[in-house]
């Protein structure tokens, strides 16, 4: 069994200017000389965890933690309705990871994430395949469109008393439409009292999606502090109302440019938000790539999943 580390605290800290006003907050854990690992966090928006890194071997590797555009410690944050959400996009992201790497002094690291930061990951990885040594991510997703369908439209199928009052969180007049975009003007709203509850709305659905999970736990997504949610849900919506800025199918069709990049990749078979097929399709596109469905899991994991991946990081950080 991987063991998990004491708990360590960065040694080091800052903010990256991106040169357009944005300030990317990052830190740094474990051994300065170590193999150097960026962990790329999901959401979109939901900031960099500041619990303890205890996956990590703080002997052998050197982990970076940053917090993506307008979330988390990063500024401006979401919640302030004059952050221009026009700066913020996936190949943004993308270049904010290549000039945090230059930054540090980094030629190649590892990448690690789940859910939403598996496609930041693949954006990354297939753009800059030479920077990367390795890949692990657990909940696999590539923000296609049929994938924000599913998870905003279909999954309500299973809970269709928490869809329609997803739907009905938006104008009347909107709810045959777009409701993502619907959601991503309410977002945009001068009243914060409007934004506040369009967030709570968007995050009780997120909540009601996993929560027949084996291990689907309540508030998952809603429990945070009301400024965490407006940035949360704004940058949400505005990502998955534009598709991430991604063709459809992007990300499976070019998986050929990760050939050589050794990866692990975990997934819960009960994944409700992200459903098996996706990583299946991925693992067969990338024949370095080797997954793991894990029977007892979901979105939200299980201990088998989690076990899955700290063997992953355990048997990496010898590479």
């Amino acid at each position: 069994m991987a063991p998990l580390y004491a708990p360590t605290s960065p040694y080091d800290c800052g903010m990256l200017d991106t040169g357009d006003g944005n300030r990317v907050y990052y830190e740094q854990l474990g051994n300065p000389e170590g193999k150097p690992v960026l962990n790329v966090h999901g959401g979109p928006g939901a900031g960099t965890s500041q619990r303890p890194a205890r996956a990590w071997d703080p002997e052998r590797y050197r982990l970076v933690r940053f917090d993506q555009r307008n979330c988390g410690r990063s500024t401006p944050h979401a919640s302030d309705p004059a952050a221009d959400m026009s700066l913020n996009t996936t190949w943004h992201l993308v270049e904010d990871m290549e000039r945090l790497r230059e930054h540090l002094g980094i030629d190649t690291w590892m990448l690690n994430g789940a859910s939403w930061g598996s496609t930041l990951i693949l954006a990354y990885a297939q753009r800059h395949p030479e920077r990367v040594s390795e890949i692990t991510i657990q909940a696999v997703t590539t923000t296609r469109g049929s994938e924000i369908d599913w998870l905003y439209r279909g999954a309500g199928r299973f809970q269709p008393e928490a869809w329609d009052r997803f739907r009905d969180g938006v104008p009347a007049d909107q709810r045959e439409g777009d409701l993502l975009a619907a959601y991503a003007r309410l977002m945009e709203h001068p009243d914060r009292t409007v934004r506040a509850k369009a967030a709570a709305d968007w995050l009780a659905w997120e909540d009601a999606v996993i929560s027949d999970e084996p291990n689907g736990t309540p508030g998952m997504y809603s429990n945070r502090d009301v400024d965490a949610q407006i940035a949360f849900v704004r940058i949400c919506a505005h990502y998955f109302s534009n598709g991430a800025w991604l063709e459809e199918d992007q990300l499976l069709r070019n998986a050929d440019r990760l050939a050589g990049i050794p990866a692990v990749l975990g997934h819960g078979r009960h994944d409700m938000g992200s459903p098996v097929q996706t990583a299946w399709l991925l693992a067969k596109a990338w024949p370095d790539a080797k997954l793991h469905i894990v029977e007892d899991s979901g979105h939200a994991g299980s201990d088998a999943l989690g076990q899955t991946m700290l063997e992953a990081v355990e048997n990496f950080k010898y590479r």
